[in-house]
C-alpha cells in the first residue's frame, strides 16, 4: 500500500497486492497507528458480491429478479456458499484449522506485514458476504497504546491521502457502498471512543470500492511510486 509502505518497492521489480480487504482497512489504520500506536485490531467485514467477479455480481443480480418476480422463493446459487439474494454469508474462502476463514487470516497476516508490526501482533477478523453489487464496509475497533483523541484522528484523516472523512451523524452523513462505488478515495466515518477499550479504544466504519482502492487502482499507485523511486523506468 503505497501510503503506508512505499518504500519498500525500491529496488524491486515484483510487487504483490495486497488482499482488498486489507488494504481498504489499512488506509484508515495506519494514520491512527501513526497518532496513537495501535495495540490490537478488530474488524468485521461486510463484503459485496463483486469479490467474486462478474459471475457472483450476476448470481446476485439474477437471483433477486427471480424472487422479487415470484419464480423462486430462494434463489439458486453456484458461485456463492449459499443464496445470496436477502441473505449475508458468514464465511468467504475456506475455512482453517483454527476455525477462521482464508480470507480473515489475510487481514491478520497482511496487517501485519504491511504495517512492520510483530508477527504476534493481535489482529482478527470476521469476513460476511452480503447482498451488495459493490464496495467493502469494514467496522474497525482498536485498542491503542496512547489516548485517542477524537479530534486529532479527524484531522488526521482529513489530511490523509486517499481518506475522504464521511462523519457527521447530525447530518447522519456516513460512509455507505452507494457513496463509496466509482470512488477513489476510501470513506471513512462513525468516528467514536470505544465503550469496551474507554480512553485507549476507538471504533469507526470505513467504505472502499475494491475494485479500486482494493486492486486497480492499489497497482497503479504502486507502479507509480516505483517509477519514481527508480525501480521501474523506460528502457
Amino acid at each position: 500500500v503505497p501510503e503506508i509502505n512505499g518504500e519498500c518497492s525500491k529496488g524491486s521489480k515484483l510487487i504483490a497486492n495486497p488482499n482488498c480487504t486489507t488494504a481498504i482497512g489499512l488506509m484508515a489504520l495506519w494514520p491512527l497507528h501513526k497518532l496513537f500506536k495501535l495495540k490490537r485490531v478488530m474488524m468485521s467485514t461486510y463484503q459485496a458480491a463483486s469479490g467474486a467477479g462478474q459471475p457472483g455480481m450476476d448470481e446476485l443480480k439474477e437471483g433477486t429478479r427471480a424472487i422479487i418476480a415470484g419464480e423462486k422463493d430462494v434463489a439458486d446459487n453456484a458461485i456463492f456458499t449459499y443464496p445470496l439474494p436477502f441473505n449475508v454469508i458468514p464465511q468467504i474462502d475456506k475455512f482453517m484449522d483454527n476455525g477462521y476463514t482464508k480470507e480473515e487470516m489475510k487481514v491478520t497476516w497482511e496487517c501485519r506485514k504491511i504495517c512492520g508490526l510483530s508477527d504476534d501482533f493481535p489482529v482478527s477478523c470476521t469476513a460476511v458476504r452480503i447482498p451488495t453489487f459493490r464496495a467493502h464496509a469494514e467496522t474497525i475497533i482498536i485498542e491503542t497504546e496512547e489516548p485517542v483523541d477524537i479530534e486529532a484522528a479527524r484531522k488526521a484523516f482529513e489530511d490523509a491521502p486517499g481518506i475522504k472523512l464521511v462523519d457527521d451523524p447530525d447530518k447522519l452523513e456516513y460512509p455507505m457502498p452507494l457513496t463509496a462505488t466509482g470512488q477513489y478515495d476510501v470513506e471513512v466515518g462513525r468516528l467514536r471512543k470505544s465503550l469496551v477499550f474507554g480512553e485507549n479504544g476507538m471504533e469507526f466504519f470505513v467504505v472502499g470500492d475494491q475494485l479500486l482502492r482494493g486492486a486497480a487502482l492499489n497497482a497503479v499507485l504502486v507502479a507509480e511510486e516505483m517509477v519514481a523511486n527508480g525501480s521501474l523506468g523506460a528502457k
